[in-house]
């Protein structure tokens, strides 16, 4: 691996917000910015589009339901954007795209956000009780759930984000309870043709399953509970942290065709490190890196398995890491270098009227020009539709008012055309998936012994059909009047 000079770790704590976030040189280990007012629980923590970090903050005060998220632009990280929510959000997660935002919430609701306006898309009743994980899968087609009971759940994005469902329940792509305690990490491979999911739990297992079709793959046992878990960059090895402050590494080796209840019988390394209980693990180019109670983080060489540089977080024990561009990190001189179309607003707290605006603060990642900018994501402009709007009231029709009017007319256009778009890639990924699920229970159907081949496919197409039709939900028969649409 590669030196880590270009890399920033990010820390911190859920002890108080006085403690704050804590960014070092990972090479160096100098440290660079101490941001204050940050106390993030497990998972709450979210480096966006390399340029913001989201933090939820469940111990701040005066906020209704006692929770908030707060944004820092990491150029000027001094002056977060803080929303307040409906109610306490845990985890936190995001497509890799950057276009929309996840949160779960104390209850077991579950929130989707559009980044660029903050507008709230979708909230929903997604466990009964507190989301542990979120996590979007590679494409950003699926988005799969964690809950304290050891629940997990998949939704496909196509069904949250349905405008015309208004008050029932998204369906689900699979559920499962095979854990049978809290969910307390989940990670998934980006393979095109069956992408796997890892979910660790504080039962001291790791399951591996198809992330499609819901079938367990393999168990992993282990000696303690799991707390975190994290995938190598090249998704050959998984690594577990237990609460004992051991890290156990396991060879990420899966037959499709495996019996889905044999467990592993390879014996893990385990690497010794910490004191105490394993928080959080991550990669950056200088190798594995693990943070623990025992208020320690720790970055260990990926051949020798030795620990070759040590942070001390005084303050309290680090809940969260992430690793972020040294670059990202611009001084307030170079700030308006990296202003463009990039656009990121406080979260609403409710669904938006169309004629809302919203104050924003803006962003441009490094790496693209305005021009590449505007031509990858669109975000429309609440204030120039509301000023059009203002002029037709008026009925000042005025050369100027007809171009605004054509201008926004063309920029409505654009995004439908991207949405569209966005949804034919998502329904040719479906359908890769679904080729998948028929050859899958075409050999299943076959292990059945069943007399001829058209009777296992005419069998085949009306399960297809039946699981298509069905509201395959959890909690379907529950009354959802006490949750949000």
């Amino acid at each position: 691996m590669g030196k880590g000079g270009d890399e920033a770790l990010v820390v911190c704590s859920d002890k108080s917000m006085a403690t704050g976030i804590t960014i070092w040189d990972v090479e160096t280990g100098d440290h660079i910015l101490h941001i204050p007012t940050c106390a993030s629980p497990r998972h709450g923590l979210l480096c966006f589009r390399n340029h913001f970090l989201f933090a939820s903050q469940i111990h701040r005060h005066g906020s209704v339901g006692g929770g908030a998220v707060f944004m820092w632009c990491l150029n000027k990280p001094q002056s977060p954007v803080r929303s307040y929510p409906m109610e306490a959000i845990g985890p936190l997660s995001c497509t890799k795209d950057g276009i929309y935002l996840g949160g779960g919430a104390l209850s077991g609701n579950a929130y989707i956000w559009e980044a660029s306006s903050g507008k709230l898309l979708k909230t929903w009743r997604a466990h009964r009780r507190s989301l542990t994980c979120m996590l979007f899968s590679d494409d950003g087609s699926l988005l799969i759930s964690g809950s304290d009971d050891g629940m997990i759940c998949v939704w496909p994005m196509i069904s949250l984000l349905d405008v015309e469902d208004s008050g029932s329940s998204p369906p689900l792509l699979h559920y499962s309870l095979d854990h049978s305690s809290s969910i307390t990490g989940l990670a998934t491979t980006s393979g095109i043709s069956s992408p796997i999911l890892v979910s660790s739990s504080s039962d001291g297992t790791c399951k591996f399953s198809d992330l499609v079709l819901g079938r367990i793959l393999q168990t992993v046992v282990y000696p303690v509970g799991i707390t975190a878990v994290v995938l190598d960059p090249t998704e050959e090895l998984v690594f577990c942290g237990g609460l004992d402050g051991r890290i156990f590494i396991n060879k990420l080796d899966i037959c499709l065709m495996e019996d889905p209840f044999s467990l592993s019988q390879d014996q893990p390394i385990m690497l010794q490190g910490h004191n105490g209980a394993i928080t959080a693990l991550t990669f950056s180019q200088s190798g594995l890196v693990s943070a623990s109670v025992d208020c320690t983080i720790s970055i260990w060489d990926a051949t020798h398995w030795t620990i070759t540089k040590k942070f001390n977080h005084q303050k309290g024990g680090v809940t969260n890491l992430a690793v972020i561009p040294r670059s990202a990190l611009l001084s307030a001189a170079n700030s308006r270098k990296v202003l463009s179309a990039f656009r990121v607003s406080g979260l609403d707290k409710y669904p938006r009227r169309s004629n809302s605006s919203e104050e924003t603060i803006t962003l441009l990642s490094s790496s693209c020009s305005l021009k590449e900018s505007q031509s990858s994501f669109h975000f429309q402009s609440s204030n120039s539709c509301q000023q059009t709007l203002d002029l037709q009231m008026q009925k000042d029709w005025t050369p100027a008012a007809m171009q605004m009017k054509v201008e926004t007319s063309l920029e409505n256009r654009m995004w439908a055309m991207k949405m569209a778009k966005h949804v034919m890639e998502m329904n040719r990924h479906l359908q890769s998936r679904l080729l998948d699920l028929m050859e899958s229970r075409l050999l299943w159907s076959k292990e059945t012994n069943l007399p001829n081949t058209k009777k296992r496919k005419k069998l085949l197409m009306n399960m297809v059909e039946s699981s298509s039709n069905r509201n395959d939900h959890p909690f379907q028969g529950e009354d959802q009047s006490n949750f949000p649409c």
